[in-house]
């Protein structure tokens, strides 16, 4: 056991749950990422059946050609949410699902006057999406498994 690991051990009010933290730790982001980009894949399912059906509506916030950025879209939120939640590629994956999702907050909150309501959902994956574009996939990734990050 490291120092550090025993210094954050002392800390605990429970010290004994300090093993429990540290074998549950990588687990639990592995179970972060598989969940974030799953359920990203699983929104961006629809659009990538009908990958220009979105062309209006991201024209109407200004993304021109929208045929181009409807494309984008559903690629960054299906397979970029495949590639975050195996862990392949995953910062720029999870970055490209981090823009779409600063882009809903904006629309929700700016656009349509929602405020917090209406993008605190955009909000918390951002932030999820946000931690992998830092941290990557961490040792039960892809990338790891072939030994190359972003």
């Amino acid at each position: 056991m490291s120092v550090s690991s025993e210094q954050s051990r002392q800390r605990l009010i429970v010290p004994a749950l300090g093993g429990l933290y540290s074998a549950l730790r990588d687990g639990a982001e592995t179970l972060l990422r598989a969940v974030a980009g799953g359920f990203l894949a699983i929104h961006g399912s629809s659009k990538i059946m009908n990958p220009f059906g979105a062309a209006e509506m991201v024209e109407g916030l200004g993304f021109y050609p929208g045929a181009f950025w409807s494309l984008l879209l559903a690629c960054a939120e299906f397979f970029g949410g495949i590639f975050v939640a195996l862990g392949f590629l995953t910062r720029p994956a999870a970055f490209a699902g981090l823009f779409v999702l600063l882009v809903t907050v904006w629309f929700h909150w700016v656009t349509m006057g929602q405020g917090f309501s209406g993008a605190e959902k955009s909000l918390l994956w951002s932030a999820m999406l946000f931690f992998f574009v830092i941290r990557g996939g961490n040792r039960h990734s892809v990338d790891a498994q072939i030994g190359k990050a972003f």
